[in-house]
C-alpha cells in the first residue's frame, strides 16, 4: 500500500512533465486527402516514429510471416483463390492516388494465408494478407471482398498503425522518466510496438469508421458496388451474433451504427461507381 502511494505521488509529480514531453514529440500530419467520403480528422504523429522506419519494419515482419507461411505450406495454396484476391487488390491499388498520390509508389504485395481465422490486414507500406477463413466462412462476392480489402488498405493509407505506435512510443517517453525514478517500466521498441498494434491491439472506433468510409470509396472507384460493404459487415456480424458487447463497451462500432454509416458512405460514392461502369 505504501509503495502504491509513493508511485502515485511520483506519477502525479511527473505527469505534467511527461505529457509536455510527449506532446512536444508529436506533430500534426495530413496523411490523406478527404476524398468524397469526407475523412478530415487531424492526426498526431510522434517524431520518434517516422513513416520510413515503420514501413521498413513492416516489410521485414511481413517477409518473415510470408516465409513462415511458405515453410508451413500455407502460402497461396489455392492458385485460383490467390489470383482472385490479387486481381481485386490490383484494381483497388489503381485508385489509392485519390487519397494519397505517394501510395501509388508503395511496394504493394498481397498473399493469401491458409488459416481458419476470419481476418485480413494491411501493414504500413501496403503489405496485405487475406486469410482463407474469411473467404471460406464469409463466402464474399467480389464486391464484398473488395470492401474488406479496401478497408484494410485504408488503415495503411491513413497510417493508423503509425498513429497507434506514436501513442505507445510517446507514452514510453513518460515511462522512461518514471523508470529512472522508480525502476519500473521503460521504452518500447519500434518492432514490438508495431507487432502489438498490428496483431494484438484493436483499432479504435474512429480508425474503423475512417477505414470503412475510405474502403467504400476505393471499391466504388474500382468498379465494385459500394453497397456490398453493408452486406459484408452483416455477414461478419452474423458470425459473432450474441457475443458482441454493447457499443459503449467496444472499440468497434456496433453493427447497427456501422451499417448506417456504410449506407450513407455508399450513397455518397454511387456516382463514382456509376462512372466506373457500375449500375
Amino acid at each position: 500500500m505504501h509503495t502504491k502511494t509513493a508511485i502515485s505521488r511520483v506519477l502525479s509529480g511527473l505527469g505534467a512533465a511527461c505529457v509536455i514531453t510527449a506532446l512536444a514529440a508529436c506533430s500534426t500530419v495530413q496523411t490523406t486527402g478527404s476524398g468524397s467520403v469526407g475523412v478530415e480528422r487531424k492526426q498526431y504523429m510522434s517524431s520518434m516514429v517516422s513513416e520510413q522506419a515503420l514501413e521498413q519494419e513492416a516489410a521485414q515482419q511481413y517477409a518473415t510471416l510470408v516465409g513462415q507461411a511458405k515453410a508451413q505450406g500455407a502460402l497461396d495454396v489455392d492458385a485460383a483463390q490467390t489470383r482472385r484476391v490479387q486481381a481485386i487488390t490490383q484494381k483497388l491499388i489503381q485508385h489509392v492516388g485519390s487519397f494519397r498520390p505517394d501510395a501509388t509508389n508503395w511496394k504493394w504485395e498481397t498473399h493469401v494465408l491458409s488459416s481458419d481465422e476470419v481476418n485480413a490486414w494491411c501493414m504500413p507500406g501496403g503489405k496485405i494478407a487475406v486469410y482463407t477463413g474469411l473467404i471460406n466462412k464469409i463466402k464474399p462476392t467480389d464486391a464484398e471482398l473488395a470492401a474488406v480489402i479496401g478497408h484494410e488498405m485504408a488503415h495503411a493509407l491513413r497510417e493508423h498503425s503509425r498513429e497507434q505506435v506514436s501513442q505507445k512510443m510517446a507514452t514510453s517517453v513518460g515511462l522512461s522518466v518514471l523508470s529512472a525514478v522508480t525502476g519500473v517500466g521503460g521504452a518500447a521498441d519500434l518492432g514490438s510496438a508495431l507487432s502489438e498494434v498490428m496483431f494484438t491491439l484493436p483499432n479504435s472506433r474512429t480508425h474503423e469508421t475512417e477505414a470503412d468510409r475510405i474502403g467504400v470509396e476505393l471499391a466504388a472507384r474500382a468498379g465494385y458496388d459500394p453497397r456490398a460493404a453493408v452486406t459484408l459487415w452483416q455477414k461478419m456480424g452474423s458470425l459473432s451474433a450474441g457475443s458482441s458487447p454493447p457499443e459503449f463497451l467496444s472499440t468497434h462500432p456496433s453493427a447497427a451504427s456501422r451499417s448506417s454509416d456504410l449506407t450513407e458512405a455508399a450513397n455518397k460514392v454511387m456516382p463514382l461507381y456509376q462512372q466506373a461502369g457500375g449500375k
